[in-house]
């Protein structure tokens, strides 16, 4: 992997008063950056809407399978909220100040079966420093069926690549479940993100531990409990995890992956714009005064914010979001969002289908939004 040099020059004093406007903000509201009394109620609300269901499943004797089916795919979606209202803040560190309470919150990355570690390095590590680098941000890989920007090789059938994007979403999460974290393990060592010798064996080993306690649990244990054909519940969990994936993949998919955010494939190591540029550059906005998403989605239709402030808890992203604007319309730099999350996966998979036609696909900006 190449470690791009992004460039110190330019940009300095956007980045500077940003920073010291934002934390004028905490100090002046007598706040920390950490999560507070909203975010542990939200916390405990998603575990709830998580595992409820669950014992429900292992415990009820239900056997309509209607029943059951909804069960798994509610079970599903608060699986992936608490991916990204639970998990995401504290495998960043944002959830507390204090090492501890993050490392027992970042636990909830087990009980959706991701691996810790692996899932740092890919997110934290590499795609909020190389956000859409081509052949680095891993997000953007395109694995073939896809083709997520102009750099990438044009194949026939991605013409149907729109059409065929929601099934092929529901797979990343069933690879996270079975060979990614393996896979990654192996890769990241190799690229020396993770150490070899003893820190790679111990990293294999708390892999296979963690996946073990989810295949017990939430794949044997419901197979062998619940009073219908093992193969059906094999099935409804498979389905379960399908609207995780698909869930995360709208999430993730629409802040990046949409017509305005810039594709970059460079030659050499340096890059010509700063950091923070670069995360204004490549993310996009949605649905900001959708309160119901905003807690759901943990925040996530903040990417902008998110990307400039991983170290800050979801929460306070509403309100930094107009320092945000305020800055970059003062410095001239975009600050992309689109109005709903609706919009979002509209242009998300409208860029899908102009890739698939054309060999150049120019995009066409989201509502610019800057206000004063």
């Amino acid at each position: 992997m190449i470690r791009y040099k992004f460039s110190k020059k330019q940009d300095q004093e956007f980045t500077a008063t940003l920073r010291t406007r934002v934390n004028n903000y905490f100090q002046e509201n007598n706040l920390n950056r950490d999560a507070n009394s909203t975010m542990v109620i939200k916390s405990i609300c998603l575990f709830t809407w998580y595992l409820t269901p669950y014992f429900v499943l292992i415990f009820s004797g239900i056997t309509s399978i209607p029943v059951l089916m909804s069960l798994w795919v509610i079970m599903g979606l608060g699986k992936a909220f608490i991916g990204t209202a639970v998990m995401h803040d504290s495998l960043h560190g944002s959830y507390s100040n204090n090492k501890k309470v993050n490392f027992w919150m970042g636990l909830s990355a087990m009980i959706i079966g991701v691996d810790s570690l692996i899932w740092k390095i890919q997110h934290n590590v590499i795609h909020h420093t190389y956000t859409n680098i081509e052949h680095t941000d891993e997000d953007i890989l395109p694995r073939f069926v896809f083709r997520f920007s102009n750099h990438q090789p044009k194949k026939w059938f991605h013409r149907f690549q729109h059409i065929y994007a929601p099934i092929f979403y529901c797979v990343p999460l069933l690879e996270w479940l079975t060979t990614k974290d393996f896979l990654k393990a192996f890769d990241y060592k190799n690229m020396r993100l993770i150490k070899p010798g003893a820190e790679f064996r111990k990293e294999l080993s708390w892999i296979i531990v963690r996946k073990f306690f989810y295949y017990i649990f939430f794949v044997a244990v419901p197979m062998l409990v619940i009073p219908i054909p093992a193969w059906i519940t094999l099935v409804m969990i498979l389905v379960s995890s399908g609207v995780t994936g698909i869930m995360l993949a709208m999430i993730f998919q629409t802040a990046h992956v949409v017509p305005s955010a810039a594709f970059y494939e460079i030659e050499g190591e340096e890059v010509d714009h700063s950091w923070s540029a670069h995360q204004l550059l490549t993310t996009c906005n949605y649905g900001m005064n959708d309160k119901v998403l905003s807690w759901l989605v943990g925040g996530l239709n903040f990417q902008v914010e998110h990307h400039l402030f991983p170290d800050i808890c979801h929460v306070h992203y509403p309100a930094i979001a107009p320092i945000v604007q305020q800055t970059t319309k003062e410095f001239g730099l975009p600050y992309y969002a689109v109005d709903t999350f609706g919009d979002a996966i509209a242009s998300h998979f409208h860029m899908l289908k102009q890739l698939g036609k054309h060999e150049e696909y120019a995009g066409q900006p989201a509502f610019f939004v800057a206000k004063a």
